[in-house]
């Protein structure tokens, strides 16, 4: 039988890997467990309290005993003897009504400082209770239940400002009873029937939102319905949090740049699985669920695939019970927002923040400082030399929480993100001096740090406020992860143990200098000792390609902002250049190579090198991917240490791109499957294939795709006024606007076949197949090249939308301001896919995964993690095109001589007068 944790859980909550059936089935035998209302299992493997011993718990004296009642009575006897603390009765009772045992009459006796409670009890049948097995296992339950329960003062400093939260200590009297009655009154769960929900929906609305219940519009009932599933939220997290600080287990701290998480509401509200009982209360109230989820706004803090990973990555590690917390930063503006004005886009700020965000949580007591600039000086300590760094600048960050469900689990993580604030210290001084613009000044430059996703680095300023970022960044999260062991360790030979750190790209890699400099510097720990912890706790996941986009940064600007970090590259790079030498002998060209600080006109650091000489695992992002890095991309480091190289290949949640974004098609999935176990475990999809033959399944997954595709032509009306036919093959193209993406190829392909079918005469016409192109994504604002491709797009968008003659079998659409909600409409309504990319240049490629979950073809080259899919489908239900990975180099090399086909310089002849008349 799994440990019953109900120590500091509420009664709803047991992280055992079982659950509970009915306590009303009273047919079932006494030792099968019974819970409360609403209990949902977890997977996380109970945390087993040990024995009470002196040596492990001082305080746990508790003894349970099973006595004979008087006069034969129809009733088993149980005498527990303990000292008295908070919610002691409850507890007991607590374990006899998940056991199903009832109680026919109790005495309570006291004795010094302990309680000696003499309990009568019967099995849920009203029958004696003798079988010895059972008494010893309800004693069992007993005594680590009640073991437990101890709520002796806790003290937590959360931040570095020393506030101090702290539970109250059992006292008898008056304090005692209203210590009891708040524990009671926070003892259950919210409950999830309607009124129940429609009541704290309308609470928020009065006093949350600060609007009449009588009188309030869609936006101000989303903002209610958000803190309403808040609410319940945050219940799980605190259980979550509260077992994890008891297990003790080593914790996984992802830091990434970027989190492109999307809209919440949907995917927490079906992680929880309340979904249906929202849906329920709101339309009782007269609203209707899918039209206040439309007035969420999307958190576009970040750009592209990595920053999804980023997002599916903390859903799953949610959904698989992981003790894991994500850092990332809290970007004021976010990604762009995307408008085409003329057929060009031009880029506005993305005010995501401007009317809330009722997910996040913000901690004003979890402050750390972040510094800046100034010098490095020495200082001796217990006659031992340490650096000192001593800052000319120095901010605050502040914590932002927003928790995050698991599917299937009360297991819930968190993500915290970090805002930039300026000094309290510095900004009074230049208030009370009278200096009050350079406090608005000092307020604007510090909040300039979390402003905006990837300041412009064309120019020096935007390079130090890009370093700046990054540090912030590294900074508070190394303190917060820091100051969290150091609540329940001293001894840092135990950091390995429970640290965990995960670098998404080399964005993060600072932390390495980080962590190093607060052992050093701070701990004086000593080099040696600090740098086996360095090489235990960090891994790294690259997503670069090639030598020429791994990140550098320049040494004087390094050394002007953050002069004792780069002393420690030096040294770290010095004794590795040391080590080799030893091992290479004196290959200097290997040596420059693999060094971390490149020389030349201007000394940079390469970043890449810092993470693969400190982390003990690099991974690619596909087993392509591995191949370029160990025979091209970091081949000399995978000679000196091939066992630190592995690939873990990008994937995409289920939860996220089929049941959120396509409930249709997860109905008819679980419908024909027999279970909804597919969506943890999506391996169970493979069961579809004994269904592949059947008519009725054909029929049903034509109307999913029909309604989807209803929904995306009401959208493309909406946005464009273009109408388009449903018996249009959908045929989309959704990336980042780059040259190797090739969207670029994808328009000489639609002028290519509009050109086919002016030719065709009306016979020839009527075989061919009707196709709406879709192409959609963003330009980063300095790539002249991408924008021109927008604009080439628009430009034959209207030459082909505005042809009578071409009517519905050829239409072309640009949809701008692609973003995760966007995604959601656009990708269960397409029939074909298109993957362009060129071989050797998409280090994993998460969206074709997308589109295939959702019933798409995919027209795609053979590269990244479209080989491994490749392998999966087979080669027959793909669309192949273009060259492979081995063949692009001897092509390049052939450049100009390449003969090109007859169509193609055609469609160059026909384009051309279409941009410049």
């Amino acid at each position: 039988m799994a440990t019953l944790s109900f120590s500091i859980l509420r009664p709803n909550t047991s992280f055992s890997s079982f659950q509970f059936p009915s306590k009303n089935v009273s047919s079932l035998p006494i030792l099968l467990p019974l819970p409360h209302r609403n209990t949902l299992p977890l997977t996380l493997s109970a945390a087993k309290r040990p024995p009470a011993t002196s040596e492990n718990n001082a305080s746990a004296s508790v003894t349970v005993e099973i006595v004979a009642p008087e006069n034969n009575d129809n009733s088993t006897a149980f005498v527990i003897r303990t000292r008295n603390r908070l919610g002691l009765l409850q507890t007991i009772m607590r374990v006899f009504n998940v056991l199903g045992i009832l109680i026919d009459k109790a005495t309570v006796d006291c004795e010094g400082g302990y309680f000696i409670k003499k309990l009568f009890v019967t099995d849920s049948r009203g029958n004696k209770i003798d079988d010895q097995k059972s008494l010893e296992r309800i004693k069992k339950a007993l005594v680590e239940a009640i073991d437990g329960d101890d709520d002796a003062a806790v003290s937590v400093s959360p931040a570095a400002r020393g506030i101090m939260v702290r539970k109250p200590r059992l006292e008898f009297g008056e304090e005692k009873i209203k210590a009891e009655r708040m524990f009671g009154l926070m003892d259950v769960f919210l409950k999830n029937d309607p009124l129940s929900l429609q009541k704290d929906i309308l609470d928020h609305v009065e006093f949350t939102v600060a609007k009449s219940r009588f009188n309030f519009d869609d936006f101000e009932a989303y903002h209610a319905l958000a803190h309403s599933v808040r609410d319940r939220l945050i219940e799980r997290w605190h259980d979550t949090q509260i077992h994890f600080n008891r297990k003790g287990p080593k914790r996984l701290y992802f830091l990434s740049l970027e989190f492109l998480m999307g809209r919440s509401l949907s995917n927490t509200v079906i992680n929880l699985g309340v979904r249906d009982q929202f849906a329920d209360a709101l339309s009782q109230l007269g609203f209707e669920f899918e039209v206040l989820a439309e007035q969420e706004g999307d958190a576009c803090l970040g750009n592209g695939g990595l920053a999804r990973l980023s997002a599916c990555q903390m859903d799953s590690l949610a959904t698989l019970d992981y003790p894991a917390i994500g850092y990332g930063l809290r970007y004021q503006y976010g990604l762009f927002r995307q408008v085409i004005l003329d057929g060009f886009q031009h880029e506005q700020p993305d005010y995501w923040l401007n009317f809330g965000n009722p997910w996040e949580i913000e901690r004003v007591h979890i402050t750390y400082p972040v510094k800046f600039y100034g010098t490095v000086t020495d200082e001796v300590l217990n006659k031992e030399k340490h650096k000192v760094w001593v800052p000319g600048e120095v901010v605050e960050a502040v914590a932002y929480d927003n928790p995050i469900p698991g599917y299937g689990t009360r297991n819930t993580i968190v993500l915290r993100l970090w805002a930039a604030k300026p000094s309290d210290q510095h900004n009074m001084e230049s208030y009370n001096t009278g200096d009050y613009v350079d406090a608005v000044v000092n307020r604007q430059r510090a909040e300039s740090i979390s402003s905006i996703l990837y300041p412009d680095d064309r120019s020096y300023q935007g390079k130090e406020l890009q370093l700046k970022q990054r540090y912030f960044f590294v900074s508070a999260s190394v303190q917060d992860i820091i100051r969290r062991f150091k609540d329940t360790h001293k001894n840092f030979n135990e950091f390995p143990e429970k640290v965990a750190l995960q670098l998404n790209d080399t964005h993060p890699s600072l932390a390495i200098a980080e962590v190093m400099r607060v052992l050093l510097d701070e701990e004086h720990l000593g080099w040696n000792r600090a740098w086996d912890i360095i090489c235990k706790i960090f891994s790294y996941t690259t997503h670069t390609v090639s030598s020429e986009a791994m990140e550098k940064i320049p040494v004087d600007l390094m050394g002007s902002l953050l002069p004792r970090h780069l002393q420690i590259i030096y040294d770290i790079n010095f004794n590795f250049m040391e080590k080799l030498k030893k091992m290479i002998g004196l290959d200097y060209d290997r040596l420059a190579r693999m060094s971390i600080v490149e020389e030349g006109a201007v000394k940079n650091i390469r970043m890449a090198n810092l993470s693969i000489i400190c982390c003990h695992t690099v991974n690619g992002v596909s087993r392509l991917h591995l191949e370029l890095l160990k025979t091209k991309v970091f081949r000399d480091f995978y000679e000196l240490w091939p066992h630190k190289f592995h690939y873990k290949t990008n994937g995409v949640t289920q939860r996220r791109w089929i049941v959120v974004s396509n409930p249709s098609l997860c109905a008819l999935i679980s419908k024909w499957l027999g279970t909804e176990a597919w969506i943890r475990d999506i391996d169970l999809l493979i069961g579809l294939r004994d269904h592949a033959t059947n008519a009725e399944l054909h029929q049903e997954w034509k109307m999913v795709k029909k309604v989807n595709k209803i929904r995306l032509a009401e959208y493309i009306d909406a946005m464009s006024g273009l109408k388009v036919s449903l018996n249009a093959m959908f045929d989309v193209h959704t990336k980042r606007i780059h040259e190797y993406k090739r969207q670029l190829l994808n328009i000489l392909g639609i002028i290519h076949r509009y050109d086919s079918i002016k030719n065709m005469n009306k016979n020839d016409r009527k075989k061919v197949v009707p196709r709406v192109c879709i192409i959609s994504g963003k330009a980063a604002p300095g790539y002249e090249i991408a924008k021109k491709i927008i604009k080439l797009c628009h430009v034959v968008a209207e030459k082909i939308n505005n042809d009578n003659d071409i009517g519905d079998l050829l239409k072309l659409v640009f949809i701008p301001d692609y973003n995760v909600s966007v995604a959601e409409l656009v990708i269960p309504g397409a029939d074909l896919s298109q993957h362009l990319s060129t071989a050797g240049h998409e280090a994993s490629g998460t969206s074709s995964m997308k589109f295939l979950m959702n019933g798409c073809l995919l027209l795609a080259t053979e590269d990244g993690s479209t080989i491994e899919m490749i392998e999966e489908v087979g080669r027959e239900n793909m669309f192949l095109f273009g060259a492979s990975v081995n063949d692009v180099p001897a092509l390049r090399e052939k450049g100009p001589a390449l003969k090109v086909p007859l169509q193609f310089l055609r469609v160059v002849r026909y384009f051309r007068p279409i941009i410049y008349v």
